[in-house]
C-alpha cells in the first residue's frame, strides 16, 4: 500500500505546471500523465484522437487534390509514378463535445475546445489566452482525429513529411496537409499505340472508418508546369466510387501519349523495309536479287525480335503494331520465298537444257551428213521460253504483291480510325472493398 501510495505521489510530481504550448498568443496549462492506477484503462485512449460524432450523419471532410507531376510511365510495367498534395478540411459544425478522460485529454482538449463554437471537450477548462486570439495554431497530427489513407493501387508511397502539423484556426476550421510521391499500377488502353490515351486511378481509402462514419467530399487541382513528357495529362477528375464499405475517393488521371518516339523508332524502320521489298521486285530474277531478297528478310526478323520486347503485351486488347509488324513478317517472307522459288526453276532448266541436247537433230545431222547447227542454239531456244515463262511469273505476282501491300496498308489505317477494343473487367471490379472476405 505504502509502494503504491509512493509511486502515486511520483507521478503527481512529474505534473508540476509548465507551459504545453505558447504560440500566437495562446497560453495553455502543462498536462499531467496518466496515473499508475488507470495505466491499463482502455477508457483513458484520447477523445481527440476518435472520430468526432456527428450525430445520425457521417462526418464531412473535404480533399483538395493538388497532382503537381507525372513521371516515370512504364507501359511495360503497367506502372505511373506521381507527385499529389492532399489538403484535407474539417468544418467547425463537425466539432462535438467529449467527456473528460484524464489530465492529457483535458488539457489538449481546452485548447481545441476553445477553438470550437462547440466545445469538443470540456468547456469547463478555461483557456488563458491573452494577445492575438485570432491567429491559428499548429498541432501535432497525432493529437487530433485525422483519416489514415491508404492508397489501393499503389506499389510503394513516400510521405514526404513524416510529423505533419494540422492548422487550426480561431472558428474552428482545421486544415491539413500531405504530400506524397506514389507509383501505382494503371491499366493501359494500348490497343492504338502510340496515339493511345488511358485512364489511371488513384484510390484512397479510410479503412479505420465505416460510410456511416465519415464521408470525403473530393476536389481536385492540375498544377502541373511541365509539358516536356512522352506522356502528357490531359484531364484530373475525381469522383467518390459507389458501393464500398469504407469511405475513398478516387483521382482518375487521363494520360495521352505523344507517340513520337514510337513513330520514329518503330513505324519508320517498318515501312523503310517494306518500301525496300517492293523495289527489290523490280531486280532481275537473279541470285543477286535472292541475296537483296535474304538480307532485308533476316534484317527485318532482328527488327521484329527487338520489336516484341519493346511492344507491351496485355492479356486483352493487344495493340495494333503487334499484328501490323506480324503481317509485315509475313510479306516479306512470301516475297523472299517466291524470288528463291522461281530463280532456282529458273536454274535447274537451264541446267538441263544445257545437258541434254536434242537427239532428233543428233540423228538428222548424221544421215545428211551436213555440219548441224551450233550446238548453243537448241538449248538457247529452250532457255529463252523459259526464262520468259518465269518473267512472266514474276511480273503477275509483283503485280499481285503490291496489291497486297496497298491493302494491307488501308486495312490497317481503317482498323487504327475506326476499331475498338474493350477490355475485359477485373474480376474483383464488381465486388465492394474493404468488405469480409467471401468463403
Amino acid at each position: 500500500m505504502a509502494l503504491r501510495l509512493l509511486l502515486h505521489l511520483t507521478f503527481l510530481g512529474l505534473g508540476t505546471t509548465q507551459p504545453l504550448a505558447q504560440q500566437q498568443g495562446f497560453s495553455v496549462p502543462a498536462f499531467d500523465w496518466p496515473s499508475s492506477s488507470n495505466l491499463n484503462s482502455p477508457q483513458e485512449v484520447p477523445d481527440l484522437i476518435q472520430i468526432p460524432n456527428n450525430g445520425s450523419k457521417p462526418l464531412v471532410v473535404d480533399v483538395q487534390v493538388f497532382v503537381s507531376n507525372v513521371f516515370n510511365v512504364d507501359i511495360l510495367r503497367y506502372t505511373v509514378s506521381s507527385t499529389l498534395l492532399l489538403r484535407l478540411h474539417r468544418r467547425t459544425g463537425l466539432c462535438q463535445p467529449a467527456k473528460p478522460r484524464g489530465t492529457y485529454t483535458r488539457t489538449v482538449g481546452a485548447l481545441v475546445a476553445s477553438l470550437c463554437p462547440q466545445s469538443w471537450l470540456n468547456t469547463r477548462l478555461a483557456l488563458n489566452s491573452t494577445g492575438h486570439q485570432r491567429n491559428p495554431v499548429m498541432l501535432p497530427w497525432d493529437v487530433l482525429w485525422m483519416p489514415r489513407l491508404t492508397v489501393r493501387e499503389a506499389l510503394w508511397v513516400n510521405w514526404q513529411d513524416k510529423s505533419p502539423q494540422a492548422r487550426v484556426d480561431r472558428d474552428g476550421h482545421i486544415e491539413f496537409d500531405l504530400a506524397l510521391t506514389t507509383e501505382t499500377n494503371c491499366d493501359f488502353e494500348l490497343f492504338h499505340f502510340p496515339r493511345d490515351q488511358s485512364d489511371c486511378h488513384l484510390t484512397f481509402f479510410a479503412f479505420s472508418n465505416t460510410v456511416t462514419e465519415l464521408e470525403f467530399q473530393v476536389h481536385a487541382v492540375n498544377e502541373i508546369v511541365s509539358v516536356k513528357r512522352e506522356f502528357v495529362v490531359q484531364d484530373l477528375k475525381t469522383q467518390i466510387p459507389p458501393q464500398h464499405l469504407v469511405p475513398c475517393f478516387q483521382v482518375t488521371l487521363s494520360l495521352q501519349n505523344t507517340a513520337l518516339k514510337a513513330i520514329l523508332t518503330l513505324l519508320v524502320p517498318g515501312e523503310a523495309l517494306l518500301l525496300a521489298d517492293l523495289c527489290g521486285g523490280l531486280l532481275p530474277l537473279h541470285t543477286e536479287r535472292i541475296a537483296y531478297k535474304v538480307t532485308l528478310l533476316l534484317s527485318y526478323l532482328v527488327f521484329h525480335s527487338s520489336l516484341i520486347q519493346a511492344l507491351p503485351s496485355s492479356s486483352s486488347c493487344n495493340p495494333l503494331l503487334v499484328y501490323y509488324f506480324t503481317v509485315l513478317l509475313l510479306l516479306l517472307f512470301v516475297s523472299t520465298t517466291e524470288t528463291v522459288l522461281l530463280t532456282g526453276l529458273l536454274a535447274r532448266g537451264n541446267l538441263r537444257a544445257e545437258d541434254s541436247p536434242s537427239p532428233a537433230l543428233n540423228g538428222e545431222q548424221h544421215d545428211r551428213g551436213k555440219p548441224g547447227p551450233n550446238p548453243e542454239e537448241a538449248p538457247g531456244a529452250g532457255k529463252g521460253s523459259r526464262r520468259s515463262w518465269a518473267e512472266a511469273a514474276d511480273r503477275i505476282f509483283f503485280q499481285v504483291y503490291v496489291v497486297g501491300v496497298a491493302c494491307s496498308q488501308f486495312i490497317f489505317i481503317a482498323l487504327w480510325m475506326w476499331a475498338t477494343c474493350k477490355s475485359d473487367p477485373a474480376p474483383g471490379a464488381a465486388s465492394p472493398h474493404g468488405g469480409q472476405p467471401r468463403l
